[in-house]
């Protein structure tokens, strides 16, 4: 399955589930920005908000919907009429209706049974395709629920005109290969309606959980912006569409140098700040220090970087520092403009690892030029 898919839907949840995360707060402007960033990135589908919040929420969504954008904008709801209702309002034609599904949650949490859950499921669904929305049917902790139980609801679905069904792996609890079992067993048993996966981070594997639920059949796939969401995060879009792209050869059509841009701007506007080492869109992730390595980068950077940098819109670093060899220190100095021979690189060389020893991080351009200096001076004195 290689070459370039528009089976697969990236359904961003950037504007929804990560504005859920604990003290984040998006404003109209920064929702409108990074909406349309993500847009003309080819992004397919934009969970936007939750309409039923009430008018500020409503307001953003209808600025959204007003910018004619070509991705499908889709709205949160709980599984009653009232919600749907606040969607409609906004100009929006794709709801997903969410329903608690594990029975833990049934009992716990709403205080209702599965012959509840079903009911609240038909009369929802009905009210939505008569208003001619398309739906997806949110099933919140799929990943607790029984399967035969998530089949009989997905069969509902189908028979009242759902267009997808979203498995929600709503803790984060699963590894890679139980969710690729759960999805094909799906997949199987009501192969006629789309699936779609949502995960969490909270054990580390989002992504993972994602790419093994696309996998196993799953046709939409949730993800946002740097990972951001609730709790640990969700799965994070570049990380998403880069590992279908590396490791399964499926391209989706998406703008990827701007990875680097729109992580910026939703790191700024969550106040959530990237990591330099955070994966894929992390300003050191192409950083190379010991010495193995960079020569062999500065040979071919295939030989150390599974892919250009440039590709998600970053460059590549040579970090001088204590575990720096004489090729990469060369390199580094010929880019601040300063040929040296291997010889003097060499000599060099117990200088950088010596103070980066003693300083603790990496030189600075003034570090080196330092040093270089200083190492002039002495053989001048010699």
């Amino acid at each position: 399955m290689e070459g370039t898919s528009s089976s697969i839907v990236i359904d961003d949840t950037t504007l929804r589930d990560g504005e859920q995360t604990a003290g984040v707060v998006f404003s109209k402007k920064e929702k409108i920005a990074i909406a349309t960033m993500l847009d003309a990135m080819g992004i397919q589908e934009l969970e936007c908000g939750i309409p039923a919040m009430g008018k500020d929420e409503q307001a953003s969504i209808r600025a959204l919907v007003d910018l004619g954008l070509n991705a499908r904008l889709i709205t949160w709801n709980r599984a009653v009429r009232e919600d749907v209702e606040a969607s409609i309002a906004c100009g929006v034609k794709a709801v997903d209706i969410s329903l608690s599904v594990s029975d833990i949650m049934i009992a716990h949490k709403l205080g209702k049974n599965r012959e509840w859950v079903k009911d609240q499921l038909k009369r929802t669904l009905e009210f939505c395709k008569k208003k001619g929305l398309y739906v997806s049917v949110g099933g919140e902790d799929s990943s607790r629920a029984e399967i035969p139980f998530l089949l009989e609801l997905m069969s509902i679905a189908l028979e009242f005109g759902a267009d997808r069904f979203r498995y929600c792996d709503t803790l984060g609890i699963l590894d890679p290969f139980t969710m690729f079992d759960n999805i094909a067993a799906l997949r199987r048993g009501v192969p006629e309606l789309d699936l779609e996966v949502h995960t969490h981070n909270d054990l580390g594997m989002a992504t993972a959980n994602a790419i093994a639920g696309i996998r196993a059949g799953a046709r939409f796939v949730n993800t946002t912006v740097n990972g951001l969401g609730e709790r640990a995060g969700n799965a994070a879009l570049e990380e998403v569409v880069m590992a279908l792209k590396l490791a399964w050869g499926i391209e989706l059509g998406i703008e990827t140098k701007q990875f680097h841009q729109v992580s910026k701007l939703v790191g700024c506007a969550s106040k959530r700040p990237v990591p330099p080492w955070k994966a894929v869109v992390g300003e050191r992730v192409f950083s190379h220090e010991s010495g193995l390595h960079t020569d062999g980068v500065i040979k071919d950077p295939a030989n150390y970087e599974g892919f250009n940098p440039e590709e998600v819109g970053l460059r590549r670093h040579l970090v001088v520092g204590k575990h720096s060899g004489a090729s990469g220190l060369m390199e580094r100095y010929r880019s601040m403009g300063i040929d040296m021979s291997r010889e003097e690189a060499k000599v060099l060389l117990c200088r950088v690892r010596s103070t980066a020893q003693r300083n603790k991080q990496a030189l600075t351009d003034k570090d080196l030029s330092r040093l270089y200096l200083d190492n002039k001076a002495d053989n001048w004195a010699a």
